[in-house]
């Protein structure tokens, strides 16, 4: 009896001590265990929402093009993320399995956003995106502009060149020498190309897949990269290879470190709980990761090419279509908007003002009639390209205005457009005869009514092959959008290849859809342009009166 009741009071009490415990240890909301490990974080909760664009939301920016840190498919297979911004397509590598395990750390849910290198700063100093994850390295010029976290992965510099090349044996920087290495566009890598002797340094390229192309069809030597970035090109590429240096024989980095590390806006209070959070990754886990991803880009011997054109089209055909349908779209919108821009602007300026009648009206008039002359210069001068750029970005930085990529495209290519016609379609409205603008006012008519049923038709029939002309750019143009991750069919096109390697390839696809494309619009344009035409042969009707006056002549 007495040990029943000893057994009875221990469990009592044991339930009352978790019962405590539980209390105590359940409110803490602020401490968040880290997933895959066995380590807590304490968070701050206020100072987390600080630094999220959206409550409860990690967005990541990265370029999904450089394996085996960060790359695309079309399944969500490996563990691969959803990509916001580009519907169908999934992001994996090194840096997505990293920012799986912070988001898992600091409590969040992790929205990946794919952008162009170039694209990626001025989207986390305007907010789209809360870090960039991207393989990038803390160099002093990015210190200036941004924060960075501890490390999360280190590694050495290599070139990258062909298995059987004449640099396939080299162990020094000087065995390069007269050799011509190139770098990517915008990295510190770029850089160090100059530490070669007698080296021929090309342009820098955009993407590690081109520089591969380069590489591959003999247009260059070597490129710097980074040693796992080498491993995935090899792995999925066989005839390439990658040389390592021993010390003193390699770069010298100085001051710059081939860390690669989180970046945060400046005295963003997301850093220091990054740090907590990588903290918690063990260096055999963050290995085994990187191991784990190198194996995932592993092809098999090539199948010939035509055999490869059809693979990328079964694999990636629904986003070429979907991207040639978002092409389609901004091209026909953008051109109606442009259209309708133009002619308003057309309307305005072809109004006479006199000085002398309205002073107040003239003064008005001529303000305008600046500014329209301002915006047409600005942007007839200026490249698409970049005033992308400054209108996606420059809006949500200075005037914290959030707009999509499609509402951006739409409006750019637009604008754009309009500036090009407003003088298209005022050389079309100065080609009609003045004479038949005079005789119009002569019956009573005025300035609306002339332009409406005398002027406009015949000017917009005699400008339809610019017209023509503008949309079938505008079809083209589309592809400089993918500096601000619209989904068209330029940035499905990189994306393909970035996957797969297979640049040439992939790129015949888009170059025969852009054709298909083209072709197709001319010749419904041609079909237009004639029907507005009218016919060749035509009868001229004559009254009695004028026939009986021929006849008597």
């Amino acid at each position: 009896m007495k040990e029943l009741f000893n057994k009875k009071s221990w469990q009592t009490l044991l339930i009352a001590l978790f019962t405590i415990l539980f209390a105590i240890v359940g409110p803490l909301s602020s401490v968040v265990q880290a997933s895959a490990t066995a380590t807590s974080i304490e968070i701050d909760e206020a100072a987390l929402a600080e630094g999220l664009d959206q409550d409860g939301v990690l967005r990541v920016g990265m370029e999904a093009n450089y394996a085996p840190f960060n790359w695309s498919q079309t399944t969500n297979a490996d563990g691969a993320v959803a990509i916001s911004n580009s519907e169908g397509e999934y992001a994996n590598g090194y840096d997505v399995q990293i920012a799986k395990r912070l988001a898992d750390a600091l409590g969040l849910d992790l929205e990946i956003v794919k952008l162009e290198w170039d694209g990626l700063p001025p989207a986390l100093e305007s907010g789209m995106i809360d870090v960039i994850i991207a393989g990038m390295s803390p160099t002093p010029e990015r210190l200036e502009q941004m924060d960075f976290s501890d490390s999360y992965y280190s590694s050495d510099i290599v070139l990258v060149t062909t298995a059987d090349g004449e640099y396939a044996d080299a162990s020094a920087l000087t065995d390069f020498s007269g050799a011509t290495v190139t770098g990517q566009l915008n990295t510190f890598h770029y850089d160090l190309i100059s530490q070669i002797p007698d080296v021929d340094q090309a342009t820098a390229l955009d993407s590690f897949p081109t520089m591969i192309t380069a590489l591959t069809s003999g247009t260059i030597d070597a490129y710097v990269s980074e040693k796992p970035g080498a491993m995935a090109a090899v792995a999925a590429n066989p005839a390439l290879t990658y040389v390592e240096f021993a010390a003193g024989q390699g770069f010298d980095l100085g001051e710059v470190t081939s860390d690669i590390a989180v970046a945060a806006r400046k005295d963003s209070p997301l850093t220091p709980m990054i740090n907590d959070a990588l903290a918690t990754i063990p260096t055999a886990t963050r290995d085994q990761l990187m191991e784990d991803m190198v194996n995932l880009n592993v092809r098999g011997e090539s199948t010939g090419f035509w055999a490869e054109v059809a693979g990328i089209w079964n694999t990636y055909g629904s986003q070429f279509i979907q991207g040639a349908i978002t092409t389609m779209f901004i091209a026909l919108t953008s051109t109606i908007l442009g259209f309708i821009i133009g002619l308003l602007i057309a309307i305005y300026r072809s109004l006479i003002v006199r000085r002398d009648h309205q002073p107040v009206g003239y003064i008005f008039y001529k303000i305008f009639d600046f500014i329209i002359a301002a915006y047409i210069e600005i942007f007839r001068g200026t490249p698409m390209m970049v005033q992308a750029m400054m209108i996606f970005y420059g809006s949500r930085l200075f005037f914290n205005v959030q707009m999509s990529t499609m509402t951006a495209a739409l409006l750019i290519v637009s604008i754009n457009t309009g500036a090009y016609l407003a003088e298209v379609i005022r050389g079309g409205i100065k080609s009609v005869d003045k004479g038949q603008s005079e005789a119009a006012r002569a019956i009573g008519m005025n300035h609306y009514q002339t332009m409406t049923t005398i002027v406009l038709p015949q000017a917009i029939r005699s400008i339809l092959p610019a017209l023509g002309n503008e949309f079938v750019i505008n079809i083209k143009d589309t592809s400089v959008l993918n500096v601000i991750a619209v989904t068209e069919l330029f940035f499905v096109t990189k994306s393909a290849a970035g996957s797969t390697y297979l640049t040439f390839q992939t790129f015949l696809i888009t170059a025969i859809i852009y054709f298909v494309l083209t072709f197709t619009t001319t010749r419904v344009l041609n079909l237009i342009e004639n029907k507005m035409t009218g016919k060749k042969n035509y009868h001229v009707y004559q009254s009695s009166t004028t026939a009986a006056n021929q006849e008597e002549l």
